[in-house]
């Protein structure tokens, strides 16, 4: 691997104006959008037992958030950058607040996803944004640290909420849970109002509004497909919907490659730093997701915590990547985007080989803290150059295509990692339950079985209907529990294997990485540039 050259010049640094506090707005508004991709999992035990919800809606209301802004981030990012990123950015965050408010008071599992979904659609209006304002008026190395601090509080503050919701959980109800971004959004909104700047290196090109609404529909009938797959009787369902994504994911490639100003350009997508940054960046963020979801039900189901020692435990993830993700920044300039993904994949395949191994019945803190520190040194390490390569090897002009993938990072990692992961706990825990039930010496009825196998939560409260088999029927779901996150620990190794395999053999070096991006940039600045056949050919 090459080494850092000390004599080469650095890079001159641009920013805007107030830089600071537009970074402090945009970072605020990030951080309304990753609360709420957290806030719910610490309270869905609670959540599963007030609706008597079955694992998988407990999976949708846990994905729905994710679902609403991975499937809309694209469409609503390319309208942000030419209607004006300051003027979505606003909408979003001010639609934050009433999808808030339903949601902590919605009457019903189905009215919960419902505000779930649209609160993850005013992310997408938002969100996107963040990432495209900092792309646009910062550039070098203080461009790489604006990143590098988005992505690290960003995460950490996704990883608080889960202690956020907890402490509320030992006092109120579990719809308090939902209320944690409301003021963060009122001063986000009021510091974006004062301090970020509009219609920055904003694009004239019109939006093709068919791509958009086929980007909805592919990642919307994906992720609930992957859902409803393991659900009983949904089968044929979660066939079709495969279909309609699968159909959709094609009808929107060949679209792109038929419009003269396409919503989502292949020929920039399809550079070689651009795309496995952003395949490598789904898996990492993903994982950081995946590892909230199934861990805070798997502390409060089998280790018996608290809302609030649940939250608690998730501390080491939340602060090491803040601090990992300075050290991150400084590794990209130095040994380059590829050796800083590959550090950061290393200790997230730690964290989830310490989940599998270790998590277990009665198991001391320390394991828990230390596959949650693994994972989140992992996100530090590996989210600054996911998200990073991505804005560097776009035009300016894209930046909200970059903004909306790096996004899609986060977001589609967590909506397909969760999915997965959710439905193979779901389908664990239901084939270990079904197993009990079939060895039991008693005969137990349909109904009883059904709430048994349906979920951790039906399960218990099965278990206070009938107190002289409580305690065989917590132990039994216990039981199952631990064979449902199994199975789901061990898929998101596999995925994390696939991803650093992927950075190993195809994401260039560090001197390789800096030819590839001073040739897309040249490339980029217009015809009049020669670009080299070979580097063209090579990237």
């Amino acid at each position: 691997m090459s080494q850092p050259d000390a004599k080469e010049p650095s890079p001159e640094s641009t920013q805007p104006q107030q830089a600071g506090v537009v970074l402090l707005a945009l970072i605020l508004i990030a951080a309304v959008a990753n609360l709420n991709l957290a806030v719910a999992n610490v309270a869905l035990p609670d959540i599963g037992k007030a609706f008597d919800a079955g694992q998988t809606e407990l999976n949708l209301v846990a994905v729905g958030y994710s679902l609403g802004l991975a499937a809309s981030v694209l469409y609503l990012g390319a309208l942000g950058d030419h209607h004006g990123r300051k003027t979505m950015l606003l909408l979003g965050t001010g639609l934050a607040i009433p999808a808030a408010l339903l949601a902590g008071l919605a009457p019903s599992i189905e009215v919960l996803f419902l505000a779930r979904l649209v609160g993850g659609l005013a992310a997408g209006m938002a969100f996107p944004t963040t990432l495209a304002l900092i792309t646009a008026p910062w550039s070098g190395p203080g461009r790489t640290r604006a990143i590098a601090l988005w992505s690290a509080l960003g995460g950490g503050i996704a990883a608080l909420g889960p202690l956020i919701s907890g402490a509320l959980l030992t006092q109120f109800e579990w719809g308090s849970v939902f209320y944690v971004t409301l003021p963060l959004a009122a001063v986000a909104l009021y510091l974006a109002v004062r301090y970020v700047p509009a219609h920055v290196n904003e694009s004239p090109d019109p939006v093709d509004n068919l791509s958009g609404l086929l980007s909805v529909l592919m990642i919307a009938a994906l992720v609930l497909a992957i859902n409803l797959a393991p659900v009983p009787d949904a089968g044929v369902v979660a066939i079709g919907l495969g279909l309609v994504a699968l159909a959709a994911i094609v009808a929107f490639a060949r679209r792109q490659r038929r419009v003269a100003t396409p919503l989502y350009d292949l020929d920039v997508a399809g550079r070689r730093v651009f795309w496995v940054a952003a395949c490598a960046g789904i898996i990492v963020f993903g994982s950081l997701m995946a590892a909230m979801f199934v861990g805070q039900q798997f502390l409060q189901n089998v280790l018996d915590y608290s809302t609030l020692d649940a939250g608690l435990a998730i501390l080491p993830a939340a602060a090491l990547m803040v601090v990992v993700a300075p050290r991150s920044a400084r590794l990209v300039e130095t040994r380059g985007a590829r050796f800083t993904l590959l550090l950061g994949y290393a200790f997230c395949l730690l964290g989830f080989l310490t989940m599998l191994l270790l998590w277990k019945e009665g198991i001391p803190y320390w394991k828990v803290g230390l596959g949650y520190a693994f994972v989140g040194v992992g996100v530090g390490f590996a989210g600054t150059p996911a998200s990073h390569s991505l804005t560097g090897s776009v035009p300016v002009r894209r930046a909200g295509m970059a903004s909306a993938t790096a996004d899609l990072q986060r977001d589609l990692g967590g909506a397909i990692m969760q999915s997965i992961l959710g439905a193979l706990l779901t389908a664990g825990y239901a084939a270990a339950a079904s197993a009990a039930v079939a060895a039991a010496p008693q005969q137990v009825n349909t109904d009883i079985e059904g709430e048994l196998t349906k979920s951790f939560s039906s399960a218990a409260d099965l278990a206070e209907q009938h107190p002289a088999y409580s305690s065989a029927i917590v132990e039994a779901a216990r039981s199952s529990f631990l064979q449902g996150d199994a199975w789901a620990f061990s898929a998101g190794i596999v995925a994390i294997l696939l991803g650093a395999a992927l950075v190993y053999f195809f994401f260039p070096d560090r001197q390789r990485e800096r030819e590839l991006l001073a040739g897309y940039a040249a490339e980029d600045a217009g015809p009049t540039t020669p670009v080299s056949p070979a580097a063209a050919a090579r990237g």
